[in-house]
């Protein structure tokens, strides 16, 4: 009655109409007429009824107005994000449904609240959300909002991959990659054309060769870098690395390494200043004579085809290595930027064997085909010399591996970037591509060649790494 009474003073109120003192009594009686008290009732329940459908409809067009970011995704990379419903404040939800995701390669899971999956298609894809919330009746027709999520396409897809003219008088398969043994362990090497070489149709430029020497007990291997700027370096990489192999084949002998062979076994069982003279003394001679043999075949061949050495430029590394039954002794030559890396048998640490030609140390890259590098006073620190007992890796490898995966030439010394590099090979990559380094591996050089083609943005170049394990 009290409620009734007022509902229709504030009415009456409203409408300008005053209850003079002497109609109390007449008001009450109104009041208390059952007809105005169902109308007062029904009035209030419609009033109530508008509020509640004015503040769902509300709600209802806030979802659907507001923002809702989810990161962007790439063509055929894995892809997770959460839809939070605490966090957009949904918990009012009590019917949800994701729509437009056929074929995408996602999926939602609900229980998570995850959009996850494998993106297939590039583009702005429109996902509907199905939605009702509390206060909707169950056979309400749905609220349905759409967001985007931005799915960029594989930037791999980008670039072409155009096959070299096998025409020309100068090519060589656009990938190579071959296993072996080298002494009494495993080699693999692969060597592959670069992206950008690959978009335009143009050559590998890199190049290696390998070979054991059974006769006198020694294995060689030599890698080398065309330089992209000399437009027939990847016949001087060729010519660099069978020089070198060719080089050694004809000139060591057993006798002319028995010498050798003495002060190794002398200077393993005590290192004094003359030993290692001797070992400095002939790791220059005979390594030097092989660069220098390289250096003039490009020349000889520049000369004979008319053409001009400096198209011809390339880098050279190369190691030659023993085993000895008290471990193995790896001399090493190396001019241009590609890094040889000895890492011990426990992977504790890493042995540097050459120093690069890059920045103000090494004054920017040279190649074998400058014959000013034979004269330089630097020359002689051009070689490495090791003996060590045993080891896990020693890995040769051109600019296309050393840049993305250790940046600059510092992180070349430190041996948990060499570590990290390793779990990259055995899988810790985004691709989850693995090389598998046991000796009974068929595949390992595949799978080398196949781990290569990660993705590095901004590193396009051939690609060329020669693991001794």
């Amino acid at each position: 009655m009290e409620e009734t009474k007022r509902y229709i003073q504030s009415f009456l109120s409203q409408k300008k109409i005053d209850i003079p003192s002497g109609k109390t009594a007449l008001f009450d009686a109104f009041i208390a007429n059952e007809k105005n008290i169902n109308a007062v009732q029904i009035i209030q329940e419609n009033q109530k009824m508008i509020m509640q459908n004015w503040i769902l409809k509300n709600r209802i067009d806030d979802i659907l107005m507001q923002t809702v970011s989810i990161p962007n995704g790439t063509v055929n990379k894995k892809y997770q994000a959460k839809i939070d419903f605490n966090t957009l404040g949904w918990n009012d939800f009590i019917f949800f449904e994701m729509k437009g995701l056929e074929n995408t390669g996602l999926e939602f899971n609900e229980t998570d609240e995850l959009l996850f999956g494998i993106p297939q298609i590039s583009g702005d894809l429109k996902i509907k959300i199905l939605f009702r919330i509390e206060n909707e009746a169950e056979d309400s027709v749905l609220n349905e909002k759409t967001i985007t999520l931005i799915i960029n396409p594989d930037p791999k897809s980008l670039w072409k991959n155009m096959e070299s003219d096998k025409n020309d008088p100068y090519w060589k398969a656009d990938n190579e990659a071959v296993a072996s043994n080298f002494l009494d362990k495993s080699i693999v090497v692969a060597s592959k054309r670069g992206r950008s070489h690959a978009n335009v149709g143009s050559f590998r430029e890199d190049d290696f060769a390998f070979k054991n020497l059974e006769e006198i007990g020694w294995s060689i291997l030599a890698v080398s870098d065309g330089a992209g700027s000399a437009k027939l370096s990847r016949k001087g990489s060729k010519i660099a690395c069978e020089s070198v192999i060719h080089y050694f084949e004809e000139n060591l002998n057993v006798e002319s390494l028995k010498e050798f062979d003495q002060v190794l076994v002398q200077h393993h069982a005590k290192a004094t200043d003359e030993t290692s003279k001797k070992i400095s003394h002939f790791v220059y001679q005979n390594l030097s004579k092989a660069a220098h043999f390289a250096h003039q075949q490009i020349e000889e061949f520049a000369i004979k085809n008319e053409t001009e050495l400096k198209y011809f430029h390339a880098t050279l590394i190369f190691a030659l290595v023993k085993k000895y039954e008290f471990g193995y002794a790896i001399l090493t030559f190396g001019v241009g930027d590609c890094p040889i890396g000895l890492l011990n048998k426990n992977l504790t640490e890493i042995k540097l064997m050459n120093w690069l030609d890059v920045g103000d140390y090494g004054g920017g890259t040279r190649f074998i085909t400058m014959p000013e590098i034979f004269q330089n006073d630097k020359f002689s620190s051009r070689f490495g010399f090791k003996l060590i007992d045993d080891f896990s890796y020693l890995m040769l490898m051109t600019d296309g591996i050393y840049d993305p995966k250790f940046v600059v030439e510092a992180n070349l010394e430190k041996i948990d970037k060499w570590n990290e590099f390793l779990e990259d090979l055995k899988g810790k990559n985004e691709e989850e591509i693995k090389v598998d380094f046991d000796k009974n591996n068929l595949d390992v050089n595949e799978q080398l060649s196949t781990w290569m083609d990660f993705w590095s943005p901004g590193n396009h170049d051939d690609r060329t790494l020669a693991i001794i394990y």
